[in-house]
């Protein structure tokens, strides 16, 4: 098996091989271990990753921050007013210019229909490892996460896992398609079978989906839309409440009010699509709830399920300092 990962670009897993996801993961588990008995491998000695951030961030931010520390390096925390960004300059030349002075560059920029197109200008000059800290399509970061702790709850193995991720309602913002079309590339490949519920109005790319069925057909899981959540639910292993935007219901998104205006009413439409109480009896018995947070909550789920016992969110959480770790540990050091 290929272990040796320095120099790779993270953009999605969906450009990973199955060896070398599993490759990141038992080096988390590792470093949890480690973690746990307040050790550290200083695996990343006077290396520097640059963070770009265009949003705002808590997990992303911080897990990498305290991942690079306990590596023994530095992260330096940017955002585009701190740089010449907001006068103009090129990807290129910012690219050219960070790979002169550090390890790897990570980047997080959600903006609909342009966040992914710069991590790949980004990536297509840099001379070093770039990191995505969550585009508009993808949040790799926070799918390793995830799986790292579904291994943990329900074993190494998680072929058969049923996972429902539904669309939930939300008055904080119109997040990002990232997180779950990142878990309907990921988890089918190693065996679940997803079930991803939505109002008409809030689909995922169906592109998104033809390559989750395409990589459900090789990895044995399986790929299945419903517009009701507790459709999604019932039954199900896991179940993974979380807004997003309505982006792919537009032939073409353009960010201006006449489509802020429109995605709002639709959003208003589905004020009932909450994870309740009763919507989570139809689970099975032992599910867990997962959420990537920050949770609306009281919109997307009660305050009752999320702090319940079946929540695993925290954990969910602090799995990204240990997957992150790994990450960094692998594109920025590692065997040459």
């Amino acid at each position: 098996m290929n272990t040796v990962l320095r120099g790779k670009d993270l953009i999605t897993l969906a450009d990973w091989s199955l060896q070398e996801i599993r490759t990141v993961i038992d080096i988390a588990l590792e470093m949890k271990r480690l973690y746990a008995l307040g050790r550290y491998e200083e695996l990343l000695a006077h290396r520097t990753l640059f963070m770009l951030f265009f949003e705002q961030s808590t997990r992303t931010r911080n897990s990498l921050e305290a991942g690079m520390t306990q590596l023994g390096g530095h992260a330096h925390d940017l955002t585009p007013d701190k740089m010449q960004i907001t006068h103009g300059e090129s990807p290129k030349d910012t690219a050219k210019v960070l790979s002169r002075m550090g390890d790897a560059i990570a980047i997080r920029n959600c903006f609909h229909g342009i966040g992914n197109d710069y991590l790949g200008r980004i990536a297509e000059h840099a001379e070093v490892p770039v990191i995505s800290m969550q585009d508009d399509l993808y949040h790799p970061l926070q799918a390793l996460a995830d799986l790292m702790t579904m291994e943990e709850y329900f074993g190494s193995h998680p072929r058969g896992l049923r996972v429902a991720v539904s669309w939930a309602y939300a008055t904080t913002h119109a997040k990002p398609l990232s997180v779950p079309i990142s878990q309907a590339l990921l988890f089918p490949r190693f065996g679940m079978d997803l079930v991803i519920a939505h109002p008409p109005e809030f689909p995922l790319p169906e592109t998104m989906i033809e390559r989750a069925r395409a990589f459900a057909e090789t990895g044995g899981g399986s790929v299945a839309l419903t517009d009701s959540m507790e459709e999604a639910v019932s039954g199900a292993d896991v179940v993974i409440p979380k807004n997003w935007g309505g982006f792919a219901w537009f032939d073409r998104f353009k960010d201006d009010e006449e489509h802020a205006r429109v995605m709002k009413e639709h959003l208003e439409r589905h004020r009932d699509w909450i994870c309740t109480r009763e919507v989570f009896a139809g689970a099975r018995r032992g599910a867990r709830i997962m959420h990537a947070l920050p949770a609306d909550r009281g919109n997307e789920i009660t305050d009752e399920l999320l702090d319940s016992e079946a929540s695993i969110v925290y954990d969910e959480a602090e799995n990204r300092l240990h997957t992150s770790k790994s990450v960094l540990a692998l594109l920025m050091g590692g065997r040459p």
